[in-house]
């Protein structure tokens, strides 16, 4: 299956953001992907207040990409805010397009390394999978790549691949976790990992805002061994790589690790 991540920065204007969502999804159709995944936070980047601008699943943001996917006859996995209880927002993955209509709640969120997601944002609970084309996939967001049990609950559930949108924060060391953790996640759970980031503002010409996890790039698609198959730099780009899922139960059987547990 050809999958895309469109590494992209967005602003604090959710309807501005939507125009990066078509073109985004129209590239990826264009060059015969199936699925085409944009970053946590694609409606709005960090930095802006979120409960102002949260929208149901069924508002004009989300049927709007529903209506993108649509005409551009491709699944596309995209970061949005739905309200939540309290004055806060959920950090919603919003997955839809031929035959597929989903959404995951981000379900570890981001209190580290100074920044307090939990304040502003409620917490999901339930694990997420979808079917593109036969292919069982599941849904992550960014902090979540720090937890394997996810991970390998999706393969328990059947996936071969999990999609990971995130708006991964910068500083020391940040970008070698990153790709440690892409590359540790897919061998732990023998499947492949797909980890689409917003780019770095500055490779976009932007400024960057202080202590706001905008994005350092570096999209990544790791093989169920772990291997790096494709990856982009910090700038904006599109990224089209081939997932074949035949190979995570071939990695499987060679490293049964699944199969293995005792806890």
């Amino acid at each position: 299956m050809r999958i895309a991540l469109s590494q992209l920065t967005t602003g604090p204007d959710p309807e501005a953001n939507l125009a990066a969502v078509r073109e985004g999804a129209g590239r990826a159709a264009e060059a015969g992907a199936r699925l085409v995944a944009f970053p946590e936070a694609t409606m709005a980047c960090f930095g802006t207040p979120l409960a102002p601008l949260a929208q149901p699943l069924d508002g004009p943001w989300a049927t709007e990409v529903r209506r993108i996917a649509a005409d551009a006859g491709v699944v596309v996995v995209a970061g949005m805010f739905t309200p939540a209880s309290g004055g806060r927002v959920t950090n919603t993955l919003l997955a839809t397009g031929p035959g597929v209509e989903a959404a995951y709640d981000k379900i570890h969120l981001y209190d580290a390394f100074g920044f307090t997601e939990s304040r502003t944002v409620a917490a999901g609970s339930e694990v997420v999978t979808i079917e593109v084309d036969g292919v069982r996939v599941g849904l992550a967001t960014c902090y979540d790549i720090r937890f394997p049990e996810l991970f390998r609950a999706h393969a328990d559930a059947g996936a071969r691949l999990t999609v990971v949108p995130a708006s991964w924060g910068a500083g020391p060391g940040k970008r070698e976790q990153w790709e440690l953790l892409v590359r540790a996640r897919a061998l732990d759970a023998t499947l492949w990992v797909a980890a689409v980031g917003q780019a770095d503002p500055a490779a976009s010409g932007l400024p960057v805002p202080e202590r706001t996890p905008v994005g350092i790039g570096h999209s990544t698609v790791a093989g169920p061994d772990g291997t790096v198959r494709a990856r982009l730099d910090e700038a904006p780009g599109l990224l089209i790589a081939e997932v074949d899922p035949a190979e995570a139960d071939a990695v499987r059987r060679q490293i049964p690790v699944l199969a293995n547990r005792r806890l």
